[in-house]
């Protein structure tokens, strides 16, 4: 579900054309929904009402701090994985207490900024970490609350560089090992070891993982309280898939009814449940708006080459990712009933569609059938609200696009169209 709508053959993002955000603000440009983020949001919430969870928006899927204060405002917290996501938390004003720390590589100075931010929880990826944190936060008489990563050793059947619940990963520790974890560091005066964490992977199109997972982990605080730890949270990650391609996600209801008996036991007793949505609140709150520079015909094969890529959208050169691609004005008849990699339309023709960016992997859709379309044409990339802007970057000396949010039919510039002098403003003054 989003506001993404096309009327009388001219897409809209909520109540405003795209091509009139395009003529105004220029391309690429990231646009975003605002009502698409509030009623993803809200139907997380009313679906997992019983668990009265913790939600901790990802702030890695999307850190603009205008979308992340609207978000708190409905009552998020944050998750965050470095300092500067943390910066991005506080800016947003998310109440601190509502905040967890992932990532295995926190800096001495990140954990310092955390401490005094005094977040939530620290999710622990392994010994030497909470020794580390454990350590300074003795040295500056601070405390803390600690959620041990668990790996629980399930398949999420997702994508190799997004599965992170298996046994040998660079996050988190094994079921075996979160024992003797408890037993060498339950006890710290400094850092709380009070909590569990799961993150099994993205984006996760079943339901049966997280079943696994949960169900391990409940064993796992069973045998922890028998002998004499106190579990006062578990966080159950993100992870929850999002509609790349039409009905292609469960809905928020599915997953529930999955996970929320599992989880009600320990609610009663207790217990806070914490969820780190992501990708299934942002993606289909963004598009990202292209414009057509030139139609390349090879040898078999026609190259439609748009003025953004793998620069500004990482994910289909790193993970092969699909993105529904179509014009954002076409003939009425020609708009498709669902966002698919084969729509049921008639004059398509297959066609890569790339980007300016100097490698052969710089290929947004590949083989893929489409509207035959023209130079000056106006492309809209479905789902592109997640890991978007998050993982643009300036390759080949390129400016970040700018990005709007809408709301009804007023459409703000959230962050302007970078220029060539913000590529070279950090730079060193020549010598």
């Amino acid at each position: 579900m989003d506001f993404f709508r096309y009327h009388d053959g001219r897409l809209h993002c909520e109540d405003v054309p795209l091509d009139a955000i395009a003529d105004a603000a220029g391309t690429p440009a990231f646009v975003y929904s605002q009502r698409t983020f509030e009623h993803h949001y809200d139907a997380l919430v009313g679906a997992f009402a019983e668990l009265e969870p913790t939600i901790c928006f990802s702030i890695k899927s999307c850190g603009n701090v205008h979308i992340l204060r609207h978000l708190v405002a409905r009552g998020a917290g944050m998750d965050v994985v470095s300092g500067g996501e943390l910066f991005r938390a506080q800016h947003a004003g998310a109440d601190m207490a509502r905040v967890v720390y992932a990532g295995v590589g926190k800096t001495d100075q990140e954990i310092r900024d955390a401490l005094e931010a005094r977040i939530g929880w620290f999710n622990i990826e392994s010994e030497a970490e909470f020794e580390n944190i454990a350590r300074l936060a003795g040295e500056m008489g601070a405390h803390a609350q600690a959620a041990l990563r668990v790996n629980p050793d399930v398949d999420p059947q997702t994508h190799a560089k997004t599965s992170t619940g298996q046994k040998e990963t660079k996050f988190g520790v094994d079921i075996e090992r979160a024992r003797q974890f408890f037993e060498t560091y339950g006890k710290n005066p400094h850092l709380t070891l009070n909590a569990l964490h799961l993150h099994i992977g993205s984006p996760i199109y079943q339901t049966e993982p997280y079943e696994h997972a949960i169900g391990k982990a409940i064993t796992l605080i069973q045998q922890l309280t028998a002998r004499g730890h106190a579990i006062e949270a578990l966080d159950i990650g993100g992870g929850f898939g999002a509609d790349y391609e039409a009905n292609q996600s469960p809905s928020y209801d599915d997953y529930a009814q999955r996970i929320v008996p599992l989880l009600q036991p320990f609610k009663r007793n207790g217990g806070r449940v914490i969820l780190e949505p992501g990708r299934t609140i942002a993606a289909n709150a963004g598009v990202l708006v292209t414009e057509v520079l030139y139609i390349k015909q090879g040898g078999s094969r026609t190259f439609v080459i748009v003025d953004t890529g793998m620069h500004h959208l990482l994910r289909p050169a790193l993970y092969d990712a699909f993105h529904f691609i179509w014009p954002t004005h076409v003939d009425p008849a020609l708009v498709p009933e669902q966002r698919t990699a084969t729509p049921d339309l008639p004059g398509l023709v297959t066609c890569d569609v790339v980007g300016p960016i100097c490698e052969t992997g710089d290929t947004l859709a590949r083989e893929r059938a489409q509207r035959p379309v023209e130079r000056g044409q106006r492309l809209a990339i479905f789902a592109a609200g997640a890991y978007g802007m998050a993982m643009a970057s300036n390759y080949n000396a390129m400016p970040r696009p700018a990005e709007i949010l809408v709301d009804g039919d007023e459409a703000q510039v959230i962050r302007r169209r970078e220029t060539y002098a913000d590529l070279i403003a950090r730079d060193l003054p020549l010598g």
